[in-house]
């Protein structure tokens, strides 16, 4: 038969009580958990369907081997194997009686729940449907839609309140316990999407560890203001650090945290941020700010800067702090405005602060604002950056300059299939303050023929490029600072306000052809490919010795220098060129799984002319061979992956760079990396530099997750530097994980600062997956470190340029609410 009756609302009790309060699992790793149900499936229930926001226009149906009334005329009641049905609600039991007139009912004997994210049996329900009022007995539950049980004495039930007598909770399995959280008592308001527990307790194993008398949490996924779980740390810098964020939930749009954090060695800051979003954009603010730190003052030595005076300092202990902006703006389908702000109060600060090698390599920011706009065939900006030194070894004149503003656009389009015009245009302000600044206007229209086929490629381009400064000055004034700066052979009486231009064309040939075959490899087939490709360019020489260099730098000697127009990176620059460019590239595809077991390239320049345009300082590039660049990579089976570059200069006969990569994976957690890099230095001049700058840099960097077995694991990385004889960074750790527990004791050093000294850290971190972990966020640290720590992140990102450097600011540790 079918009634209009509501079936009891139990998941908005049971469901939303402790597992609200436990951390989101969608991460966490379940591998480990035998498949046990605390509340097994249902053999007379269907599958659900639907959710809560779909049910509430259902029908309910209702089903039983007898149906009779008893009692006044309005007793229902149902026996034998009930069953109740409503979307993707399901109730069963042995009896149920219902009152039509009153709304009382009783469900007695082997009650059975179950919805789209829950499983519940009891003994026995009863209430009333009109007054929303239930208590319901003897309860066990399993949620469904994410990992967790427990269970109640008692739940009562009036309206959208509700409470919870003698509850558990836990993300174990029901024979393994190994933690669980209790409460005496837990009252739920739905309405207002908050709890209140008393007297909970969580308990390892039998042995409580952790008691709270009274404690409120959300029961639904509403932000709310309220404590996130602290941070705690050892350092040999920091001494005990403990970070505690506070999170502010202000409005539906925006919403702000706070970050105290105390460092016994150091002092106390603060820290906080500040997000928004409305539908054309969205920003983020955050800041740091300390008022008084005993680090400077504890390493004088250290803070002892030059520039400011012989023997003077600049300790920088007083109101320290980092200010950074991220915003967005999207004005319409077109176009949108970006800003990008960063700040910090003195060039010690990412030395102090941060805790990896970027930190301390990082030595300046980039702030920049702009508009841009994108098409099919153009896109385009107006922008302007500025830089703020963040080394203390450097001085200003290190700086790049600030571009206010910057005006580019590209445009290119397909005229007919084998024909296509375009132009590239950028016009830019420079200034700086140390050096004289100017304008400069680039432009470079061009015509390309894309002529290709299924198995061959020509494409001929010509360009013709024009190039305009107005450079500032003022007489002789700072003409020095300009020579040092540029070089040149103009005399101080010509830096006076003056004009430069350049235009040249710029012609250029690409094409190659693609070979294939079908061949067999130990008897699995693969598809073999030979990719020739010549690159031919010419360009004439322009005298461009008395230009300035405002952005531009020589790019670094790689496989796709092979086939560029310009050697520069900016527009101060452009190459003279009369060379060819000849590469092989093979591969190995496989046919079963199309993965590229093997991929190997070799490529040589040839130059049939000088190369007579340089940078200040640079050593032009003489008629005859460049260096061999080669580049290999392996993958023999799904474990081994293989790779090597390789770049060989027939002029000093010997290697330019060296770089071998090998990663093993182990089991289906484990990985082995090693990596070696060698490059030689550039401007290193044979005969004339001293042999200790021939080399720029040589480094070997290992790192490993082995696991033990199911439960322990061991994290370790070396990272050294040959030519330094230094240790970069060195990670030990061992890992201990459960179904439902895991506890990490990491042991880091780390460079500290540029003159080599090295930081010690001790980190441990406890997890009670499903419902949060105390100490320090160790798994941070090793994702970093150990390329392919979760094995679904093969390759690390660098961070911003106004990276956080645990300085106060939101981490890993912060949910990220949506907004």
């Amino acid at each position: 038969m079918r009634k209009p009756l509501r079936l009891l609302p139990l998941s908005l009790c049971i469901a939303l009580a402790l597992p609200a309060h436990a951390a989101d699992g969608d991460e966490e790793n379940w591998g480990l958990c035998p498949i046990v149900d605390a509340v097994p499936a249902f053999d007379d229930a269907p599958p659900p369907v639907g959710d809560m926001a779909a049910r509430s226009g259902e029908p309910t149906d209702i089903a039983g081997g007898q149906l009779e009334r008893a009692g006044t005329a309005q007793d229902i009641v149902v026996q034998d194997n009930v069953r109740l049905n409503r979307g993707d609600q399901f109730l069963g039991t042995d009896k149920l009686t219902f009152n039509e007139e009153t709304g009382r009912y009783s469900a007695i004997g082997n009650v059975r729940y179950q919805d789209a994210g829950m499983r519940i049996v009891a003994e026995r329900a009863e209430g009333n449907q009109t007054t929303d009022q239930h208590t319901i007995e003897d309860v066990r539950y399993q949620l469904t839609g994410r990992r967790g049980s427990g269970g109640a004495d008692r739940i009562e039930l009036d309206g959208p309140r509700g409470h919870m007598i003698g509850s558990t909770y836990s993300t174990c399995a029901p024979d393994q316990r190994d933690w669980e959280l209790r409460a005496s008592r837990i009252d739920i308001d739905t309405e207002g999407g908050m709890g209140v527990a008393r007297n909970a307790t969580v308990r390892i194993g039998r042995v409580p560890v952790l008691y709270v008398p009274w404690f409120t949490f959300p029961v639904d996924d509403r932000r709310r203001t309220g404590l996130l779980y602290p941070q705690i740390a050892f350092s040999g810098r920091n001494g005990f650090d403990y970070k505690q964020p506070i999170y502010l939930n202000l409005a539906p749009n925006y919403d702000s945290t706070l970050y105290p954090r105390y460092m016994s060695d150091r002092g106390g800051l603060i820290g906080a941020e500040f997000r928004w979003l409305y539908p054309r954009g969205k920003g983020e603010v955050y800041g740091n700010w300390m008022p008084s730190d005993k680090l400077p003052r504890d390493e004088p030595e250290r803070y002892l800067t030059p520039e400011v005076g012989e023997g003077m300092s600049s300790l920088p202990d007083k109101n320290r702090g980092q200010f950074a902006l991220t915003t967005t703006h999207a004005i319409n389908s077109t176009w949108y405005a970006n800003a990008n702000l960063g700040w910090v109060s003195d060039t010690h600060y990412f030395e102090d602060f941060s805790s990896s090698l970027y930190g301390i390599s990082n030595y300046s920011i980039r702030s920049d604002a702009g508009i841009y706009g994108f098409g099919r065939y153009w896109n385009a900006g107006l922008m302007a950056d500025h830089y703020q030194l963040a080394d203390y070894t450097l001085t200003d004149a290190n700086l790049a300059f600030d571009r206010v503003p910057r005006a580019y656009g590209h445009w290119g389009q397909p005229v007919h299939p084998w024909l296509e015009v375009g132009v590239d245009g950028e016009a830019v302000r420079f200034d700086h303050t140390e050096f004289l600044g100017g304008s400069r206007l680039d432009i470079k229209p061009y015509i390309a023929m894309p002529l290709e086929g299924a198995s061959w490629f020509i494409r001929p381009k010509l360009a013709w490029r024009y190039t305009a400064y107005q450079l500032d000055g003022n007489g002789t004034e700072r003409s020095e600072e300009f020579v040092r700066r540029f070089g040149g052979t103009a005399t101080p009486e010509q830096f006076g306000d003056r004009t430069l231009t350049r235009s040249l064309p710029i012609t250029s040939l690409d094409a190659g052809l693609y070979f294939d075959r079908n061949t067999e490899f130990r008897g699995s087939p693969y598809l073999h490919t030979l990719e020739p490709r010549l690159y031919y360019l010419n360009v004439p020489y322009r005298n461009q010795d008395d230009f300035p260099v405002f952005d531009t730098s020589t790019m670094t000697f790689s496989w796709g220098q092979l086939f560029r127009d310009n050697r520069y990176t900016g527009a101060d620059r452009q190459t003279d060129a009369n060379q060819l460019t000849a590469a092989l590239t093979t591969r190995f595809i496989s046919e079963e799984d199309g993965r590229e077991r093997l991929a190997a390239s070799i490529g040589q320049i040839q130059y049939f002319d000088d190369s007579r345009v340089t940078l200040p300082g640079e050593t032009p590039i003489e008629q005859g061979k460049s260096a061999w660049v080669a580049d290999a990579s392996v993958m023999p089976n799904d474990r081994w992956t293989l790779g090597a570059t390789y770049m060989w200069n027939p002029k000093y006969r010997g290697e330019d760079m060296t770089s071998l990569r090998v990663r093993y994976l182990l089991g289906d957690r484990g990985i082995v990396n090693l990596g070696y890099r060698y490059r030689r230095n550039a401007a290193f001049r044979e005969g004339i530099d001293p042999p200790s700058s021939r080399d720029l840099l040589e480094q070997v960097d290992f790192s490993f997750l082995y696991p033990i077995n199911q439960t322990w694991s061991v994290v370790g990385r070396y990272y050294y530097s040959i030519l330094d004889k230094r240790e970069l960074e060195t990670i030990a750790g061992v890992q201990w994980e459960s179904c439902c527990l895991a506890a990490r004791l990491v042991g880091r050093r780390y460079l500290r600062n540029r003159d080599g000294e090295l930081d010690t850290r001790i980190m441990f971190e406890f997890e009670l997956k499903g419902l949060g972990s105390a100490g320090q966020n160790t798994e941070r640290a090793l994702r970093r470190g150990i390329l392919g720590y979760d094995r679904d992140d093969l390759f690390l990102v660098p961070p911003s340029s106004t990276e956080r450097l645990n300085t106060g600011s939101r981490d890993e540790s912060t949910p990220d609410p949506t907004l």
